[in-house]
C-alpha cells in the first residue's frame, strides 16, 4: 500500500456535506495479507487463521512460495500480485511471462487462484508496462491451459480526476484508457485501491468523519446522477464506475483490492476509528454502491500491522489482528 493524495479531488464534495482452480462463487469480502514484519506468525499459521475467522479470501503481494504451499487446498480464493519488481521483465518478454507462470502458478496444485496482479500503484514511466504485461500472462497462462485466471492491475484512486461528483470521474493519463479497453476485452476486472483515510487526514477540518467511516449523519447528493451518497467509500468507488465509462469499458467490474483505516501513527488514526470503518466497510460491500449494486468484491487492508514497513507511521498499523493472532479489536466477518 502507498499514500494516496486523493483530498485535492474530494474536499469539495465533503465541504457540501488442474494446477490452479477457479472459484465457483464471488465473495464480497477478503483480507490483504502483507509481510513486510520480523513478528509475524508462520504462512501455515495464517492460512489458518484465515480458516477458523471464516475469511474466504487473501490477497498477497509477491509469488510467496512458503504462503502459496500453505494455500494448497485450503479452498481461500487467492489474488496474487506478480511484484512490481518483475513488471518490466514480465511486460519485454513473453518466455519470462511463462517461466513466472510455470514456477508460481502451474507448480503448486490445489489453489484457487482469481486474479493476478501485474503491478500494484504503478506510477510514472513504468505504467507503460502495464499493458504488455497483461498481455504476456494472459497468452502464457492461455497455453497452460488456466485462460479462465483473470490479470489485472491495481491502481491509486488518484489515477482518477475530477471524482466530484463521483459522476464526473475521468482517468487521470491517457495510459488508463488502454488498461481499461483491454480489461474489457478480457473479462478481467480493474482493481482499485480505495482509502477514503488519506482524504480525511488530509483535511480533517473539512472532510466529515462519520461520512468518512460508514457512520451516519452526513448525505452528498450528486447533482447530475441524482445519486446520494452517505459514506465516502462508495462516492470514491463510483468515480472509477464512471472514468471506467469515459474509457468506453462500462462494463469492466471494479474490485476494491485495498481498503482500511489505521488504529495509530496519524491523525484520525484510532482503535475506534479503525473499527468503525472496517465493520462498516464488511458490512456495507454485499449491497454494493448506489452506481452499481451487488455484491462489491473488496479486500480490507490488512491482516497484521507491518513493523518493518517505512513512510508515514500510519503505514505500520493497519492490522487487523495483533502478531499473537489476537484480534486487534473486535470485527465480524
Amino acid at each position: 500500500m502507498a499514500r494516496q493524495d486523493v483530498a485535492s479531488v474530494l474536499v469539495v464534495a465533503l465541504v457540501v456535506g488442474a494446477f490452479a482452480s477457479l472459484p465457483t462463487y464471488v465473495q464480497s469480502i477478503g483480507v490483504c495479507y502483507g509481510v513486510i514484519g520480523n513478528n509475524l506468525p508462520s504462512r501455515s499459521d495464517v492460512v489458518q487463521l484465515y480458516r477458523s475467522k471464516g475469511i474466504t479470501d487473501m490477497r498477497i503481494y509477491f509469488a510467496d512460495g512458503q504462503a502459496l504451499s500453505a494455500l494448497r487446498n485450503s479452498g481461500i480464493g487467492l489474488v496474487m500480485d506478480i511484484g512490481n519488481d518483475q513488471l518490466g521483465k514480465i511486460a519485454g518478454s513473453a518466455s519470462n511471462a511463462a517461466a513466472w507462470v510455470r514456477d508460481n502458478v502451474q507448480r503448486y496444485q490445489g489453489l484457487k487462484i482469481k486474479y493476478i496482479v501485474a503491478g500494484n500503484e504503478i506510477q510514472g514511466g513504468d505504467t507503460g508496462r502495464i499493458v504488455p504485461a497483461i498481455r504476456n500472462l494472459n497468452a502464457a497462462l492461455s497455453a497452460a491451459g488456466l485462460g479462465g485466471i483473470k490479470v489485472s492491475t491495481a491502481i491509486r484512486f488518484d489515477a482518477v480526476a475530477s471524482s466530484f461528483p463521483p459522476s464526473a470521474g475521468v482517468f487521470a493519463q491517457s495510459y488508463m484508457t488502454d488498461v481499461a479497453r483491454l480489461l474489457a476485452s478480457t473479462g478481467a476486472p480493474l482493481l482499485a485501491n480505495i482509502y477514503p483515510y488519506f482524504s480525511y487526514r488530509d483535511n480533517p477540518r473539512d472532510i466529515q468523519l462519520n461520512y468518512a467511516t460508514f457512520r451516519p449523519g452526513t448525505t452528498v447528493r450528486d447533482s447530475k446522477s441524482g445519486l446520494t451518497y452517505t459514506n465516502l467509500f462508495d462516492a470514491m468507488v463510483d468515480a472509477v464506475h464512471a472514468a471506467l465509462e469515459k474509457a468506453g469499458a462500462a462494463g469492466v467490474k471494479v474490485v476494491v483490492s485495498e481498503s482500511g483505516w489505521p488504529k495509530a501513527g496519524g491523525t484520525g488514526a484510532s482503535v475506534d476509528n479503525a473499527r468503525a470503518y472496517n465493520q462498516g466497510l464488511i458490512d456495507h460491500v454485499g449491497g454494493g454502491t448506489p452506481k452499481k449494486r451487488g455484491a462489491l468484491e473488496t479486500y480490507v487492508f490488512a491482516m497484521f500491522d507491518e513493523n518493518q514497513k517505512t513512510g508515514a507511521g500510519t503505514e505500520k498499523h493497519f492490522g487487523l489482528f495483533n502478531p499473537d493472532k489476537s484480534p486487534a479489536y473486535p470485527i465480524r466477518f
